[in-house]
């Protein structure tokens, strides 16, 4: 439980990896070098945001499996893929084949139920059969039988010149035990911790103990790891939009605040029909930020983060936010960079 004595014990970021339509290549080039940005300065984990139809990250495994090749110590994961557009057999092959590159780096994180905007797309994804689909919990846990090597097909062996086998090839051992699920509701918190995942919180929540996000959100971190069976394992990883200004120009500063601004009006308001509650985003020098985080209820309950990158700012931006989070707001927190 992290407070002014506890140090913080994990740092990461997250990135939804935006690009121009026109010019798609040079927006995951982007991508990839602050992936490699982020090993140089020392972070723990890099995560992709997974977007569909739109112009960010559409194949967070493509893009995690050219970062295996240009780094070699930072963990590398999704933060969250909507599982019910994802077939999870297929999916297992693709995560085990990365994890292989990676050398066991990766950590999935996943969403189930209906994906956002569903409706949209689900003739093209499932055409005819999307009725059928079960995009309930039982999804992720097909995926992680999959990746411990449950049995696939009862044939295996050698036909002629080539060898099957009957579970997904090839086995990335201790992938399955580095599953994320991404909760926001008190039940799905719950469910996490009773079947032994990771957790990952992020800047929304739903509303179910008043209108005070982080009261919420420690609620939900409570219920899980009071679930999970085995309390040591049961690891929380917060989100939230941290933009440390220490050595920001005037011009990023005023553009940072701007975009700060935009969105204040939602804090505090619970949102659509699941009465959604977003967080605070925090700006402001990193001392600032490291008081504010350890007077929030929800950080007081974790020891590794994953704080968001804005969503539109512009390559020197990021920069300047991940260069700040390492050298000045995470060492204000107690952390300290890999080697």
């Amino acid at each position: 439980m992290p407070d002014s004595s506890q140090p913080l014990r994990r740092l990461g970021f997250l990135t939804i990896g935006l690009f121009d339509p026109a010019h798609p290549a040079a927006g995951h080039e982007t991508t990839l070098g602050i992936i490699e940005l982020g090993e140089q300065l020392g972070f723990d984990s890099a995560w992709l945001r997974h977007r569909h139809l739109q112009f960010g990250i559409s194949s967070p495994v493509a893009v995690m499996a050219a970062a295996t090749q240009r780094t070699s110590r930072i963990e590398l994961g999704t933060a969250v893929t909507p599982l019910g557009a994802e077939n999870p057999l297929r999916l297992a092959e693709d995560l085990a084949t990365v994890d292989v590159l990676s050398g066991g780096r990766i950590q999935s994180g996943f969403s189930t139920g209906t994906p956002m905007h569903f409706d949209d797309y689900k003739d093209a994804l499932y055409p005819g059969t999307w009725q059928l689909e079960d995009l309930g919990y039982d999804r992720l846990l097909r995926l992680r039988g999959f990746l411990r090597g449950d049995t696939v097909t009862d044939f295996s062996g050698r036909e002629g010149i080539e060898e099957y086998s009957s579970r997904v090839e090839p086995h990335a051992p201790g992938l399955a035990e580095r599953i994320w699920y991404g909760a926001g509701s008190l039940r799905s918190a719950r469910w996490a911790g009773e079947n032994g995942f990771r957790l990952l919180t992020s800047s929304v929540v739903v509303a179910e103990n008043g209108s005070d996000f982080a009261a919420n959100q420690a609620a939900q971190i409570e219920a899980y790891r009071a679930a999970h069976p085995d309390a040591g394992a049961a690891r929380v990883s917060q989100g939230l939009v941290v933009i440390p200004t220490d050595s920001a120009t005037a011009s990023q500063k005023s553009r940072y605040r701007d975009y700060v601004a935009s969105r204040s009006g939602r804090v505090g308001v619970p949102q659509g029909p699941r009465g959604m509650l977003f967080a605070e985003d925090l700006i402001g020098p990193a001392d600032e930020i490291a008081a504010r985080l350890y007077d929030d209820a929800g950080f007081r309950l974790v020891d590794e983060v994953a704080f968001a990158l804005p969503f539109s700012f512009e390559p020197d931006d990021y920069l300047q936010i991940l260069t700040d989070l390492a050298g000045a707001l995470g060492p204000a927190l107690g952390w300290r960079p890999a080697a």
